[in-house]
């Protein structure tokens, strides 16, 4: 192993499958090393996920440097208070606190979305807009991040605006166009209302579509009518380990 890690902040993904990690270089927005990656333990309670956030960090020099976990729930002052993909045992935890006891360093936690919304914003689709910008992530759910003249307004949740009379969501995530099986013209219709009615709410500079679909913006974005521009994310799977980093690095400071 380099020292090029020594003094760096880390970044971790923590997801249902996977959890990815990586020294971040905040210069220029990318992995400083390789990211490593181990599989989610199960059942994928936070002390056994800390155990495993320790061996990842095992695998890298030694630093000083903060780390940013991302967290797939809700996370005020590094408490979880949602768990919608993970075990139940994460709400009401503090994750900070269990994570920087467990490895030694420096421990921030951050919503998945949020952390992805920042790495956009910095580095990527967003960066040198000012105003309101809104990340979303069209995934097994909707994820969202607001951020405001590049300072983020945490654990906004709009995946679960109700529109139609559903959450949006159940309508408009990318799992729904593969479980219903919907045309990318059908799709685009219902992520049109989705986006129209944050559109109504929040009059936003610009939109930041991002999740695996992302890569294949130009067979949906362009179907999207709404008045807002609206761009497919650039950082991609890079998003939550930079975002997670940044974010530890700002929260420290």
């Amino acid at each position: 192993m380099s020292g090029k890690g020594s003094g760096l902040p880390f970044g971790i993904d923590f997801g249902g499958t996977g959890i990815k990690g990586a020294p971040v270089d905040l210069e220029k927005g990318e992995f400083a090393q390789d990211r490593v990656r181990i599989d989610t333990p199960h059942p994928s309670t936070p002390d056994a996920v800390a155990e495993v956030f320790a061996e990842l960090l095992g695998k890298f020099e030694s630093s000083d440097g903060p780390v940013g976990v991302t967290v797939p729930g809700v996370v005020v002052k590094g408490v979880v208070h949602s768990a919608a993909n993970i075990d139940k045992h994460w709400i009401g935890e503090d994750v900070d606190q269990l994570i920087t006891a467990k490895t030694g360093r420096d421990v921030h936690v951050v919503n998945d979305a949020d952390a992805a919304g920042l790495a956009e914003v910095r580095y990527g689709a967003a960066e040198g807009h000012r105003g309101l910008v809104i990340v979303t992530t069209l995934g097994t759910g909707i994820g969202s991040a607001l951020v405001y003249d590049g300072v983020l307004v945490p654990n906004s949740e709009l995946g679960h605006l109700e529109v139609d009379g559903h959450d949006a969501e159940r309508r408009a995530a990318s799992s729904v166009r593969e479980r219903e099986d919907l045309s990318w013209h059908d799709w685009a219709k219902r992520l049109t209302t989705y986006y129209r009615k944050l559109e109504q709410l929040f009059s936003p500079e610009l939109f930041v579509v991002g999740g695996g679909v992302s890569k294949k913006a130009d067979q949906f974005l362009p179907l999207i009518d709404i008045e807002t521009q609206i761009v497919a994310a650039k950082l991609r799977n890079a998003a939550g380990i930079v975002g997670a980093a940044l974010y530890a690095t700002e929260a420290r400071e």
